[in-house]
């Protein structure tokens, strides 16, 4: 029998998203995605937008902000 791959957590995507957008969106870019998700996020209650896009524009956002990514990257080292 074929083995079942391991299960993918949530914070191996949010790791991996990231990634995609370090490498793909650029520098100016990035931080606009990041206040758009958040604006998103604050209308979550409307069906397709959700308070889940306010920690992701964070993620993004920090990318560019450099004492946001290095609290980030040390909030994950622990």
């Amino acid at each position: 029998m074929a083995k079942r791959p391991a299960r993918i957590t949530w914070r191996q995507r949010l790791n991996r998203f990231l990634a995609w957008v370090r490498l793909r969106v650029p520098f100016g870019l990035r931080l606009l995605l990041g206040i758009v998700l958040i604006c998103g996020g604050l209308l979550g209650f409307l069906p397709i937008l959700g308070f889940w896009m306010i920690p992701l524009g964070i993620a993004v956002a920090a990318l560019d902000i450099k004492p946001m990514l290095r609290r980030w990257r040390n909030r994950h080292r622990e």
